[in-house]
């Protein structure tokens, strides 16, 4: 934006808020004004500088969980989950697993998915990335909104089809794989064939899959029963990929939760149909950190759900989730996506030996390639909303509208943070766990609304810094939102009336498990409620599977 229309900006927005102050609040009439933000800032710290031939984990920090890869020539491709928020799928492209530079959202239409009333924590879960002849695939579980679909692209960037319903699939995590005879196949987790035998008990099905008609072929038959051990009673066997390898077919798969008994097992047949024969107990888990003690330092917690890829050296790695506790095993950050190399010893894959920490730093697995925004590691990002659209990272909860015009970001006030809607919310994802975000309305809100700033975990978890206009005036309040029976706006932290003739900044300042909440007026920050228990954001308390997003929202009063 030229200097000449951030001049005319600003002196608009004084302009009306020399309005507002001179002649109170807007009447009714003006109450349909949209709220509009400037700008949008954010920062985090997460270690020093590191040497150029090292790496840090995780690769892509903030809630990016259920990370799915795929290998085409040089270039890499990964994809995750973003349940009922929208855009959803985030579509990634690297040249070295490093560096990662989002491209596009594969559910970027409204028309696509309809996230309509369900929770945050429903919606999309673990997409799975496949190429194959020119075409990459997407195969993924909307829970709540008709199951498992596939979507298809020429390019990884976008477009991609609308989804295409797969009915007789049941369950949840599908996933392709190739074979070298031409005929395709999808693994995902689905009920035993027999009866369930305790809470968890689930199952891996194969199933032949047509990619021309994109449908299945029927006759699905269950592989692996519960677990590595059933008379151990696994849970959740979920997440399959299925792969070969020197003539021998292998599935990985996650078990045992995404919680702090989460872990990654391998088994292997000399036939795609098997049976399946888990890796030894020297072997399987082949990635976890459950078997480390509690209130180690630095934690990282919940590693599992992985997906492996072959370099062009015949070298392989692994992307996983994981978490980063900052107490116990709150994280507000959600779950990551990080990556490992992985060694092979007798025919068996390894991505990191038993009772073994998840290293932070490590060797670059290939030289450096293109740079990219920085999303792991001490970074600051601006965004000028620029262009009419919002930027890749951001979203919107279940596909609420919002309007990128003129370098501002407008939000048209409706219903509030707390009622499952779609709210006039606009957010990126918290990365660090010392982190803040800041940005700037440019008037004050009209009557009967507010606008400013929040951190949100779901619908009935966030922390809010807002102006809140009224028939009495202007006030700046601080509000935090702990669970379904609270006030749907929230209970009040602290307020301060204001006569601000000029516009306001708000900043949302995380360190771990507390929050600062502050304004600006003319350039002079006050902190109105100060080490705020933002343990609310965290997934202990919230419940679900994303992590905090933060961001300008608007709302009626």
């Amino acid at each position: 934006m030229s200097a000449v229309s951030r001049i005319a900006r600003t002196m608009f927005a004084c302009a009306s808020a020399a309005l507002i102050a001179a002649h109170g609040v807007p009447s009714n009439a003006q109450s349909s004004a949209p709220a509009r933000f400037g700008w949008f800032e954010y920062s985090g710290t997460d270690g020093g500088k590191i040497a150029p031939s090292d790496y840090r984990n995780p690769i892509i920090a903030g809630y990016y969980p259920d990370p799915s890869i795929v290998r085409v020539g040089a270039d890499y491709y990964l994809v995750n989950s973003t349940f009922s928020w929208f855009p959803g799928i985030p579509v990634w492209h690297s040249r070295d697993l490093v560096n990662w530079r989002q491209i596009g959202n594969a559910i970027d239409r409204p028309g696509q998915l309809d996230f309509t009333g369900i929770t945050m924590s429903s919606g999309v879960f673990a997409p799975a990335i496949s190429y194959h002849d020119g075409r990459f695939y997407i195969v993924n579980t909307c829970v709540r909104c008709k199951e498992n679909f596939v979507i298809t692209a020429t390019n990884p960037a976008g477009p991609w089809s609308d989804p295409v319903w797969l009915p007789t699939v049941p369950g949840i995590d599908p996933s392709l794989f190739f074979d070298d005879d031409g005929r395709v196949w999808m693994v995902n987790n689905r009920d035993p064939a027999g009866p369930s035998l305790y809470q968890g008990h689930k199952a891996i099905w194969l199933e032949e899959f047509d990619p021309k008609a994109l449908a299945m072929k029927g006759n699905p038959k269950a592989i692996i029963d519960g677990g590595v051990d059933i008379s151990k009673k696994p849970i959740w066997i979920e997440g399959p990929h299925l792969f070969k390898k020197d003539g021998v077919y292998y599935i990985v798969a996650a078990e045992g939760g995404t919680s702090v008994d989460h872990s990654q097992v391998v088994f292997r047949s000399d036939r795609l149909e098997g049976p399946y024969t888990p890796a030894p107990p020297s072997v399987n888990p082949i990635l976890t950190q459950r078997d480390l003690p509690k209130g180690r330092p630095d934690p990282v917690s919940a590693a599992g759900h992985a997906d492996l890829v072959e370099t062009p050296d015949g070298k392989w790695a692994a992307v996983f989730l994981a978490t980063r506790p900052y107490a116990q095993d709150y994280y507000n950050t959600g779950r990551e996506t990080w990556m490992l190399p992985v060694t092979w010893k007798d025919g068996w894959p390894t991505i990191l030996p038993h009772k073994t920490p998840v290293p932070r730093i490590l060797k670059r697995p290939l030289p450096a390639g293109q740079a990219a925004p920085p999303q792991t590691g001490s970074f600051k990002a601006r965004d000028e909303f620029t262009g009419t659209a919002l930027p890749l990272n951001w979203m919107t909860m279940r596909g609420a509208k919002v309007t990128v015009a003129g370098g501002e970001l407008r939000l048209d006030p409706g219903e509030g943070l707390g009622v499952m809607g779609k709210p006039a919310f606009a957010a990126r994802r918290q990365q660090h766990i010392d982190a803040a975000a800041e940005t700037e309305l440019l008037a004050l809100p009209a009557m009967g609304t507010t606008a400013g700033l929040a951190a949100l975990q779901n619908d009935n978890y966030f922390l809010t810094i807002a102006a809140v206009a009224s028939d009495k005036g202007v006030v700046l309040r601080a509000a935090r939102r702990s669970g379904e029976k609270e006030p749907a706006t929230g209970v009040t932290l602290a307020e301060q009336p204001i006569t601000a003739k000029g516009p306001i900044r708000f900043r949302i300042t995380a360190r771990a498990g507390r929050y600062d909440l502050a304004y600006a007026v003319r350039g002079k920050w006050t902190v109105l409620a100060k080490d705020v228990d933002g343990t609310n954001l965290s997934t202990a308390t919230a419940g679900g599977f994303v992590g905090t997003l933060i961001g300008p929202f608007a709302a009626r009063n």
